[in-house]
């Protein structure tokens, strides 16, 4: 997630994905989108924080 505002420890192992995108809102409300619902049903759009277990987890040093 390459957003040095983000809240840490906030959406778990998101915190930490290259999958992983924040939505602002007009209201300052802060949502964590992941970006693997657009390829793969088995994730959804927004996921309930934090999360704890991901299969498509991926840190920017993975390959």
């Amino acid at each position: 997630m390459n957003d040095s505002a983000r809240p840490a420890g906030r959406f778990g192992l998101c915190d930490t994905c290259v999958n992983a995108k924040l939505i602002r809102n007009t209201r300052g409300s802060v949502f964590l989108m992941c970006n693997l619902h657009k390829s793969d049903d088995r994730y959804v759009k927004y996921p309930r924080a934090p999360v704890l277990e991901c299969a498509g987890h991926k840190q920017p040093s993975d390959e």
